[in-house]
């Protein structure tokens, strides 16, 4: 609790976190290095026309229909599917993904919700302002906000995983009024992490990535070598085809949006400590997948305190992506849940 009050304040903030910042600068810099000397320059920099070439999986029917919706500064690529009079599932997207990890659930679910998917700014067919101050979590709770209004709900069944499970957090604290239930996935409540972190050397490993993309440029040099080839390898988890791959490398690799999606990494260091979540006192159902790369199995336990109306399902072995990798379970806890 100490370190996380130190924490706060950007100076001590800079000196404490500063030798991870090199550690992960030289770690960036070897990994490009090593990729030009034993992959080549032709690899490293290289972007195929089939980058921007649209997958025929985005435009399938059973997922609904495409629309573009203008909120008070940007416009955002949706997909709904069921009747707008049924109550409003609203689906919140991770790193480095886009709506289209929602497939399963959409399909799932739209007979008895009116399911929106969307593209979340900077995401994909979304508009994509320019700088970092565009992507604070003001902005992007604010866009959660507007979106509800304009499709016409007062509330909705809130579903999030990883940033967008992040976000959902913050909506649900923030607008408790607006979210009947909140459903997050392998993302644990922000004060949770922020305590967490600052006690686990494990876990400031597990978030390098983090510090990683708080760097200019490196980040996105990285995440393009070899036409995208790292990221779309990482697609390919549980029944996720090629075709599903390419879905996502399609809406990473638009035009700047590389850089857009990272920036909301560029600005998390300072929200999570300067601006605490608080409790969330709406109807919570958290899914986990206990073999999560990226964070502790230990950031799933101990949630009661932020959210005192929480549930905990765990999905064994599951890994990060887990709604993709393991749909029939999600699907099978979320409805489980929701019928109660």
């Amino acid at each position: 609790m100490i370190l996380r009050t130190l924490l706060s304040y950007p100076i001590i903030r800079y000196i404490l976190l500063l030798p991870l910042f090199i550690l992960t600068t030289l770690i960036g810099i070897l990994f490009l290095f090593g990729a030009l000397i034993f992959k080549g320059p032709s690899w490293v920099f290289r972007k195929k026309k089939t980058s921007y070439v649209r997958p025929e999986c985005l435009d399938e029917p059973s997922l609904g229909n495409h629309k573009f919706i203008s909120l008070k500064d940007v416009k955002l690529h949706i997909v709904e599917s069921g009747d707008p009079k049924n109550p409003l599932m609203l689906f919140l997207h991770g790193f480095p993904e886009c709506w289209y990890s929602w497939r399963h659930q959409i399909k799932k679910f739209n007979k008895d919700y009116h399911c929106v998917a969307f593209d979340m700014r900077g995401v994909g067919e979304s508009d994509g302002p320019a700088g970092v101050s565009n992507y604070t979590m003001d902005k992007l709770v604010g866009d959660v906000h507007d979106m509800i209004k304009t499709l016409g709900h007062k509330s909705c069944v809130l579903v999030g995983h990883d940033w967008g499970g992040l976000i959902g957090w913050e909506f649900a604290a923030r607008y408790p009024d607006m979210v009947d239930n909140y459903i997050p996935m392998n993302v644990p409540h922000p004060d949770r992490f922020a305590d967490f972190i600052t006690s686990s050397v494990v876990q400031i490993m597990l978030s390098w990535y983090m510090l990683f993309f708080q760097l200019p440029y490196l980040p996105e040099i990285l995440m393009s070598m070899g036409d995208y080839g790292m990221l779309k390898e990482a697609y390919k988890i549980g029944p996720n085809t090629d075709e599903d791959a390419d879905a996502f490398k399609y809406s990473i690799s638009r035009p700047g949006r590389s850089t857009t999606f990272v920036n909301y990494y560029r600005n998390i260091i300072g929200a999570i400590f300067n601006q605490p979540c608080g409790k969330v006192s709406v109807p919570t159902l958290l899914i986990w997948g206990t073999g999560d790369a990226a964070f502790n199995i230990k950031l799933s336990h101990d949630t009661e305190k932020y959210c005192p109306k929480i549930i905990v399902k765990r999905i064994e072995g599951g890994h990060h992506s887990i709604q993709q990798e393991q749909p029939d379970v999600v699907n099978n806890f979320m409805k489980q849940y929701l019928n109660n």
